[in-house]
């Protein structure tokens, strides 16, 4: 038999930035929830807006680099799961729950059960993609816009820089009701099916420079605002879901 030769495989410094961003998202959402428990409410969520940023770039940087790997498929869906569905429920119990232990405790862990399964469901069913390009709608609300949702209590009294605003038992309400929405089977629009003629792009580039700069100087109103927006969205999903279900009966 003849002898198997050892080969050595060297990877580009392109090839690990993905991982490396995915690591970095990975710190950011610990960190955030080291300020949590510290009471540095405002940078923990603001760290883990961030993590959520590069949980964004760190695929398509896989992408354009022709860098994808099972690894760094591995690495993204445990990065989901800390900064997605441990992250902002433990900040919000730091900030809010913690006067209502056992309701609160509970109200966090159906979020970050709910949280796993989605991503779970996510991970397994291979249609997924497919879905989401043909019809244009995710099934049920994702991870990073559940993330985005739960922490609204929080962006509210920021934003009007005042104490906790709603009852402790409305806050885990809340908590548990964007939980299930994440695995149930309410359609949500997906951003990436959004396209537009060459002639219209300047409206999106405009509409994305009043955005970052909403951001930048009025980060909390900003989100509160994108919050409502994409709720509304899904409430018209919804609303126009059953009525074409209507109609289709009729």
């Amino acid at each position: 038999m003849g002898k198997i030769k050892n080969q050595k495989f060297e990877l580009s410094l392109n090839q690990l930035l993905p991982n490396m961003m995915t690591i970095a998202a990975i710190c950011l959402g610990v960190t955030a929830i080291k300020h949590g428990f510290e009471g540095k409410f405002q940078s923990a969520v603001q760290l883990i807006l961030l993590a959520g940023v590069l949980d964004g770039l760190d695929g398509r940087v896989a992408r354009l680099l022709k860098s994808d790997s099972k690894l760094g498929a591995e690495l993204d869906s445990l990065a989901d799961v800390l900064n997605f569905g441990l992250a902002p429920p433990f900040v919000l119990y730091f900030w809010a729950l913690q006067d209502v232990k056992g309701i609160g405790w509970f109200s966090v862990q159906i979020f970050v059960v709910c949280c796993v399964v989605r991503l779970a469901r996510f991970n397994v069913t291979s249609k997924s993609d497919q879905e989401v390009n043909s019809s244009g709608y995710f099934v049920g609300v994702p991870a990073p816009a559940a993330a985005l949702l739960v922490m609204l209590p929080m962006y509210f009294s920021f934003a009007f820089e005042m104490a906790i605003l709603l009852p402790t038992l409305v806050i885990c309400g809340h908590l548990v009701l964007i939980g299930l929405l994440m695995v149930s089977n309410v359609p949500t629009w997906s951003f990436k099916v959004v396209k537009t003629s060459p002639k219209n792009s300047k409206y999106f580039l405009i509409g994305f420079a009043v955005i970052g700069a909403s951001v930048l100087n009025y980060v909390w109103i900003t989100l509160i605002g994108l919050c409502m927006i994409y709720i509304l969205l899904v409430l018209f999903t919804i609303v126009t879901g059953k009525a074409q279900r209507h109609r289709s009966i009729n």
